[in-house]
């Protein structure tokens, strides 16, 4: 098996992840989410597959969420925009981002990460 994984190398739960698969012997398409932020075409379509609400794709313990004043801002912002605000900086962006063939899942959880 083969899964795209969106991180930031500094992040210690994206380093977690990536251990996590290579230890389960996951091959790894390895993207820098800070160097190649997401598109606002990729995230319509992530968001979609995931099933999730687009406030999870938030990185809202992020330095750039909190400078921005997203807790208050986001309430009033379409969906539409929310996603175009998500594909400026994607430091804003909830990691890591795990896309296989049938499934998007946002943040490690072991969990739902097992069920790959």
């Amino acid at each position: 098996m083969k899964v795209n994984v969106l991180c930031y190398p500094k992040c210690t739960t994206c380093q977690k992840a990536v251990k996590w698969l290579e230890d389960k012997n996951i091959e790894i398409n390895y993207r820098d989410i800070k160097l190649q932020n997401p598109t606002e075409k990729e995230l319509r379509e992530w968001i979609k597959k995931s099933g999730l609400p687009i406030k999870r794709f938030f990185n809202t313990s992020g330095l750039v969420y909190r400078e921005l004043e997203l807790t208050k801002k986001l309430p009033m912002m379409s969906d539409d925009e929310q996603i175009k605000l998500l594909a400026t900086d994607g430091m804003l962006v909830k990691r890591p981002i795990l896309i296989s063939n049938d499934k998007v899942l946002v943040g490690f959880r072991e969990k739902e990460w097992l069920e790959l």
